[in-house]
Parts: C-alpha cells; sequence; structure tokens
C-alpha cells in the first residue's frame, strides 16, 4: 500500500508492504553499496540480463534462494514491493525473469519512481517474467507492483512479456488481483495481440481491450480480492490521518475480509488475513517479513525505513537508515534455523505465540509496545541529527551515529526475545 502527501498526516509519502513467503522461507535483510561495473552479467538466475553500469546502494528482503527482493529501499528513497499476480496467460517454454528480480533491478538502477517504472518495463518487454517451467523446482508468477519515491507513486502489472501502469493519485493498495487496464491506464504495445495469440481476447467481439480483463484469473483471486478489499477499506478510512504507526497496524490486520469494514482485529482469527498466518508444518504462505518506508520530500530529516522481520503483528519494527552500515546479524539467515539469525529467533517466538494461544500473544505484544513507542521517538531525532550531519558534510559522523543506533535496538531487540523464550521455556 502506499498514501501519497494528501492522505497521510505528515504531508509525505508512506508505504507499507508485507511479504508472503513460505512460512520457513528464511527471509534476512540484505545492504549493497553502491557499485560501478565494467560490463558483465547481472546475475538472474534463468536469464542473462546485461550487469548496469552504476548500481545504487540499496537494502532488500532477500529470500535466501533468491537473488532478488520481496521488498526494498534505495539511496535515493525509491522504494519498490511485488506481489504474486494470478492470470490465465500459460506456463512459458522459454526461461525469464523472476518477479523479485525486477525489484532488485529496480532498485540498483532508478533514482525516481518513474525511472524504476521504465526499468521494470523494459526488463519485462525484452525477457519477460511469469509463469515459466524451470528445472531448479521455483514456483514462477506473473507480478504487480507498487513503485514509489517521495514525490510519485505507481502500480505496475506484469504479465509474460506485457505490462500495465497506473499513476497513484491519492492512496492505494494492491494484492493478488489484477486490477489495472482502464483508460488513464498505460499498457504495453503488443499486450492487445499477445491476449489474442493466447486465446485470451477477442477484437472480433467488438469490446474494448482491457489488460486485467483479458489476462486475469479471477478465479485463483478469491483471496487477494478480500486483502486488498480490506487494506483500501482501512487506508480509506484513515484518509489524510495515515502515520507510519496507521501502516503498521493494517499490516497486522486480522479480519477474515468478509466485512471490510469491520474494526481492526489484533489477534489471528482465521486464514485469510491481511498478517496471514498458518499453522505448523503447512507448506503455505505467511507473512514473513515487513516494511513501512516513511519518506522525506521536504529535507527536514533523512527518510526512515521501519523493517519488521516475520509476522509483523508480533515483532518489532525497527528503524533502518541507509546512511548508516546495516547490523551485520539482520543479514544472517539460512534454509536451516540458527540461533544467530534474528528472522529465525522471530519466527520460533511467533510460533510459540500461535501454539500457546490468544493469552501468550497479546504478552508478546505487550513486551514490544512499550520499545516501539521509544522507537518512534527516538528515530526521528536520529532522522533529524543524521540530515543535519549529512548536510554539514560530515556524512562519516552520520554514518557512525546511525549504525550506532541500529546495533543498539538490534540489540535491544533481541534482548526481548531472549527473555519472551525464557519465558516460553519456563511454562
Amino acid at each position: 500500500m502506499v498514501a501519497m502527501p494528501t492522505a497521510t498526516a505528515n504531508g509525505q509519502v508512506i508505504f507499507g508492504k508485507n511479504s508472503d513467503r513460505p512460512q520457513e522461507e528464511v527471509q534476512p535483510l540484505v545492504m549493497r553499496r553502491r557499485a560501478v561495473h565494467e560490463g558483465g552479467e547481472a546475475g538472474a538466475q534463468f536469464v542473462d540480463v546485461p550487469q548496469a553500469r552504476e548500481a545504487f546502494r540499496h537494502v532488500g528482503s532477500r529470500p535466501y534462494w533468491c537473488a532478488g527482493y520481496e521488498h526494498g529501499f534505495n539511496e535515493h528513497q525509491v522504494v519498490i514491493g511485488n506481489e504474486a499476480l494470478p492470470t490465465k496467460l500459460p506456463t512459458a517454454s522459454e526461461s525469464r525473469l523472476i518477479g523479485m528480480e525486477l525489484v532488485r533491478f529496480g532498485l540498483e538502477r532508478a533514482a525516481s519512481a518513474a525511472e524504476a517504472v521504465d526499468v521494470i518495463t523494459g526488463l519485462v518487454s525484452q525477457f519477460g517474467q511469469g509463469k515459466f517451467e524451470n528445472s531448479a523446482g521455483i514456483r514462477t508468477y506473473d507480478n504487480s507492483y507498487i513503485v514509489a519515491d517521495p514525490r510519485e507513486a505507481y502500480i505496475i502489472e506484469a504479465v509474460g512479456h506485457d505490462w500495465a501502469v497506473r499513476k497513484v493519485e491519492d492512496s492505494s493498495t494492491i494484492s493478488n488481483v489484477c486490477t489495472l487496464g482502464g483508460a488513464n491506464d498505460r499498457v504495453s504495445p503488443e499486450a492487445e495481440r499477445n491476449a489474442i495469440d493466447a486465446g485470451l481476447f477477442s477484437s472480433d467481439r467488438g469490446q474494448e481491450f482491457s489488460f486485467s480483463g483479458a489476462f486475469a484469473d479471477i478465479g485463483a483471486s478469491a483471496s487477494g480480492i478480500a486483502r486488498q478489499c480490506r487494506t483500501e477499506s482501512l487506508v480509506n478510512r484513515h484518509a489524510g490521518r495515515i502515520e507510519p504507526q496507521t501502516v503498521m497496524q493494517i499490516l497486522s490486520d486480522h479480519s477474515d475480509g468478509n466485512d471490510p469494514n469491520e474494526p481492526f482485529v489484533e489477534d489471528v482469527s482465521g486464514q485469510l488475513s491481511v498478517c496471514l498466518h498458518r499453522t505448523e508444518g503447512e507448506e503455505h504462505g505467511v507473512s514473513a517479513a515487513s516494511l513501512v518506508a516513511d519518506l522525506c520530500a521536504t529535507d527536514e530529516r533523512l527518510p526512515v525505513y521501519w523493517c519488521g522481520m516475520y509476522s509483523p503483528c508480533m515483532t518489532l519494527f525497527l528503524p533502518i537508515f541507509i546512511e548508516g552500515d546495516l547490523p551485520s546479524a539482520l543479514s544472517i539467515g539460512k534454509e536451516q534455523p540458527s540461533d544467530d539469525s534474528p528472522w529465525w529467533k522471530l519466527y520460533r517466538l511467533t510460533h510459540s505465540g500461535l501454539s500457546e494461544g490468544p493469552e501468550r500473544r497479546a504478552e508478546i505484544r505487550s513486551s514490544w509496545a512499550p520499545r516501539q513507542a521509544e522507537l518512534m521517538e527516538s528515530a526521528y531525532v536520529m532522522a533529524q541529527r543524521g540530515k543535519e550531519l549529512i548536510d554539514g558534510g560530515s556524512s562519516d559522523s552520520a554514518n557512525a551515529l546511525l549504525t550506532g543506533y541500529m546495533k543498539e535496538n538490534l540489540g535491544r531487540m533481541m534482548d526481548i526475545v531472549g527473555s519472551l523464550e525464557s519465558e516460553t521455556a519456563a511454562r
């Protein structure tokens, strides 16, 4: 979801995203520094994409097996997140890009949201993305994206080699459902012809071509429709008053979607919600990482990126500053669980809450609340101090200040996790 300045309390752009992935697919944060390349390949898994000469500094939430991100941000305040998009386009035999790789390429190569749109749509046109056969056993799918910067935001839907784009005017949310294709949307030149060739549209019927009308698999989109209706309802309800805390709450909502207008649902109520859970052992998606980006177009502070690991309803959103160095522990995470990985520790904490019941989940949330409130105060003080140092020519001092602040916050978070684990073990 993204809220433009007209919809937010601080007059800045605020972006929010839950990353829904298999529940045991570790998803650490990684930071990549700015780099200059002399040719070579960009590191996509299945197709050879030429490396860009310059790659911007960026941070992404990276599934351990993938050279791409579910969401991330770069040094120019470009933020991107993607969603799987159920479509009727057949599975391709040729190799294509993975949707998460396009998030990375957008962050590496774009200094604005509009540039990121051009990067993503250009690569989609050239290399394709979406469902394709592969010997690695990787589930592939078409994708939708929200791309934002401090002044603009766009929605992209990509199907095969085709795409549609809409500019966000006030606020918008996306989920696992195709929605673009109206009169105000920009559509790739070959979309209609490719839909005809795939048997998904016929111009003989006298109907105007619609991107979503041709490609959307509505039968496979029921959960996406319900979740999008719910997020749109919550965003619209808070229009003009949206804060980072508002977006965190929306990302933590547990409404089953039957009544999009019901009050916020704090605790787990079922298996269809914005904050998605599954029972132990089920191989289905869960909300496994989250991002809330509070951008800044007015230069009085640095942008603040609030990153949560595993379930947003039972985690602490840590303020991350790309102008500092990411604590190395946040990047730890491989296929097997490990005690040195914050992601795996929060995975274990969440599942203890799910198994022990609502009282335990309430205790976990209560343990985080005072610390989250403290961070909501201190992060913006740091954002102002860091900006002042950078503007005064002391970027190294700003880096040291912000690096130390993030390291301290991570340490205090892990202390709380340890205390909660000890409580669980003592029961």
